[in-house]
C-alpha cells in the first residue's frame, strides 16, 4: 500500500487555497460593483446596455463569493473535527482505493473538487458522480461510477 498522506496536512492546504480564492472573489466581487455603479456605466441611449450587463455580472460574483463562503465555512468546521478511521466514507475522510492495480487517494471535501492535494490526492465532492459513488461506502466495497471517459472501477482498500 501507498504511504499514507496526512489528512491535517491536506485539510491545510485545502483551506489555503480556499481563502486565497475568497480573496480573490472579493476583490472581482468589489470592482464588478464599482464597475456597475461608475459614471461610464450609465447608458448613453436605449440600446446601451453596459450598466446592465455590469449589474448581472456583480450579481454573478457575489453569488461566487457567497459560495466560496459556505464552502471554506463547511471545510473549517469539518477540519475541526475530523470523522474517525475506520467508519463509512463521509466529509472529511480520506479515502485510498485501488484503481487498475494502482492506489488512488481521494479526499472527501465539501468544496473545490477534481483539486489535486500534496502529491497525489483529489479532492472530491459530495455533488459530483464519483463522490456520490463513495459516500456510505466501507472498507472493502467495490465502486463503479460512470464518468464522461467511461466507468471507473474502485475498491476501497483503507479510510480514514
Amino acid at each position: 500500500m501507498a504511504e499514507r498522506p496526512k489528512k491535517q496536512v491536506l485539510f491545510a492546504e485545502l483551506l489555503a487555497l480556499l481563502t486565497s480564492d475568497l480573496e480573490t472573489a472579493l476583490r472581482a466581487e468589489r470592482a464588478s460593483q464599482e464597475a456597475a455603479t461608475h459614471e461610464e456605466a450609465k447608458p448613453e441611449n436605449d440600446k446601451d446596455t453596459r450598466a446592465l450587463e455590469q449589474s448581472y455580472l456583480a450579481r454573478g460574483q457575489s453569488k461566487r463569493t457567497e459560495e466560496l463562503r459556505v464552502g471554506l465555512g463547511q471545510t473549517e468546521a469539518i477540519a475541526a473535527k475530523l470523522p474517525a478511521k475506520g467508519g463509512p466514507i463521509a466529509l472529511g475522510t480520506l479515502v485510498e482505493a485501488e484503481e487498475e492495480g494502482d492506489a488512488v487517494w481521494f479526499l472527501m471535501a465539501p468544496a473545490r473538487g477534481g483539486t489535486k492535494l500534496g502529491a497525489s490526492v483529489q479532492v472530491v465532492t459530495p455533488s459530483s458522480p464519483l463522490g456520490r459513488a463513495l459516500l456510505g461506502k466501507h472498507e472493502g466495497d467495490d465502486v463503479d461510477v460512470a464518468v464522461a471517459k467511461g466507468t471507473r472501477a474502485l475498491s476501497i482498500l483503507r479510510i480514514d
